[in-house]
């Protein structure tokens, strides 16, 4: 049974390398740059959103759609103009082949590039995974090896991968290695790093620390074969700076302990780099495993993270303030013509009272008098009042908030002090939900989410659960079983029919027999009563002669 999996995994493999070459090819027909303005992507996961160096511009790249029976990979370039609010799509010679779960890196030199590395093919029928190395393995030798699930950032000249999983239909492997890649010198090293590093992971949150020194590890997945065909999975929720000491290029691992309100543990949540550095964290999925079960617990919650204070804090909404003082400035105005036309006495008793001064003056019996002096508190019905209004209006302006919905593998970035949220999944039931929404929230006031695309119900399309391979065997099987089977029942009706008719010509024969029989009775019982009645003609005949005798 191995040697066939082994071979039918070659099989897949050396098929996916063709398909990943027939795109290579198409793609390497294009000799220009073609950019249309188009409508906004169609709904992903998986993909990269990254803020343009130099331009009020997001690029999105990439990603993957399951519709319940297929899986399609893209390898699209968008560019989206934040002012202008509109989609374009860039069509560039010699694109990367289509991809999912890889990472994207902009910088500023050269006017401004992306870079792309790694992340995962999967065929049509969701067979397997192929993750990506690197482009060009010719002029940036002594890279990571194929992986996807990892975490790619910026740290001063050098890009720094992290992490990620390499998975086939035979086995699967975690990562916890470090890579490097100069922008001077366009060459991978490895680090050699010391401490207590991170367990191997995919899916995890990076971020560059505020000095560009290091790193900080939030998180993450990982899953381990317990049995033959038993695996577990793991989300983690510790945390890791890695900080490199001096001129020497040492690097150096340690645990953090950080303060505040931690974010639950979930996997698969959408990390972004916030004002002043911070780490912003949104959604994501707590998977709840049992024996043949998987449900899992969507978020979409947002939590940052200060590292120069090494503590983690949610980030609720306030909620829009103008909405509130207008609806207060309105309250109290309309208080003041409920006022109008009362006598002063009314409106000094309605007018707010603070603290006042009472002097009282006692006469003792003796005739001493005694001066009091009592400090009255103001009225505190009206600050009870502001508080309740208060409490009003913060409800229903949450009531009234605008929020993008549970959902994992999201992709978030932030530009112009504004965080950027498109797409992800849900899931409901059996069947998953890919969305092609997007949002994006000011930072700076953190009122409420503006709405940019809304969900279009018709872009959603879900069709039966496809099985495996295996299962598809199984099926053919059965389908040849039920041929069979019901070959097996025709003849059987055939056979049930013939019965029925050799039935009929069997009852046919017994009543011709029965009559028959009945025929050859008569005729018996004719015989014997002819034959008794010339017997009896025969004794008479004798009995006449033998009386004429006597006479």
């Amino acid at each position: 049974m191995e040697k066939k999996v082994s071979k039918r995994s070659k099989r897949e493999e050396e098929d996916l390398e063709a398909l990943i070459a027939e795109f290579q090819n198409l793609d390497s027909k294009k000799t220009q740059v073609v950019e249309t303005t188009c409508p906004p992507p169609s709904p992903r996961l998986s993909a990269s959103l990254s803020p343009h160096p130099e331009k009020d511009e997001l690029i999105l790249f990439g990603g993957e759609f399951f519709n319940g029976k297929k899986t399609y990979l893209y390898n699209e370039l968008f560019f989206y103009n934040i002012k202008k609010n509109s989609w374009v799509k860039s069509e560039i010679p010699n694109p990367p082949p289509p991809r999912c779960s890889h990472q994207a890196v902009v910088v500023p030199q050269g006017g401004g590039q992306l870079w792309v590395f790694g992340g995962e093919f999967v065929s049509l029928t969701h067979i397997k995974m192929c993750e990506y190395k690197k482009p060009d393995s010719d002029w940036a030798p002594g890279g990571p090896s194929g992986r996807s699930g990892h975490r790619m950032v910026l740290s001063k000249r050098q890009l720094l991968v992290f992490g990620g999983f390499h998975e086939s239909t035979r086995d699967f492997i975690y990562y916890n290695d470090v890579y490097s890649f100069s922008l001077d010198t366009f060459s991978w090293s490895r680090l050699a790093t010391s401490g207590s590093a991170p367990s191997p992971r995919s899916a995890c949150q990076m971020t560059s620390t505020p000095d560009g020194t290091g790193v900080v590890v939030y998180g993450g997945y990982s899953k381990v074969r317990v049995k033959k065909d038993v695996e577990k999975g793991t989300i983690h929720s510790d945390m890791f700076l890695l900080k490199r000491d001096g001129k020497d290029e040492k690097w150096s691992w340690s645990r953090l302990s950080p303060s505040g309100s931690k974010p639950p543990p979930r996997s698969g949540f959408s990390p972004a780099v916030g004002l002043a550095g911070r780490a912003l964290l949104f959604g994501g999925v707590c998977d709840e495993e049992e024996e043949e079960t998987l449900e899992g617990d969507f978020y979409n919650d947002l939590y940052l993270y200060d590292a120069v204070k090494n503590r983690w804090f949610p980030g609720p909404l306030r909620g829009n303030k103008t909405e509130k003082k207008k609806r207060r400035r309105g309250k109290k105005e309309e208080g003041a013509e409920e006022g109008e036309g009362e006598g002063e006495e009314a409106a000094a008793a309605a007018a707010p009272q603070g603290p006042t001064e009472v002097i009282k003056e006692i006469v003792t019996e003796d005739g001493t008098v005694m001066t009091i002096k009592e400090v009255i508190p103001g009225s505190q019905e009206e600050e009870e009042e502001e508080e309740e209004e208060e409490e009003e209006d913060d409800a229903l302006a949450s009531a009234n908030l605008v929020e993008p919905c549970p959902r994992s593998s999201a992709m978030a970035t932030v530009r112009q002090g504004k965080l950027f949220l498109f797409g992800g999944m849900f899931e409901v039931g059996d069947r998953q939900f890919t969305l092609n929404d997007f949002y994006c929230l000011d930072l700076h006031k953190m009122d409420q989410w503006e709405t940019l695309v809304e969900m279009d119900p018709k872009t959603q399309e879900w069709l039966e659960e496809s099985e495996s391979e295996d299962d598809e065997e199984e099926e053919e099987e059965e389908e040849k079983a039920a041929a069979t089977k019901g070959a097996e029942g025709e003849e059987e009706e055939e056979s049930e029919e013939e019965s029925e008719d050799d039935e009929g010509k069997g009852f046919a024969l017994i009543c011709f027999l029965g009559g028959l029989y009945s025929i050859c009775l008569f005729i018996l019982l004719f015989y014997l009563f002819h034959l008794i009645y010339n017997e009896r003609q025969a004794t008479e005949s004798r009995l006449n002669m033998l009386t004429l005798n006597e006479s």
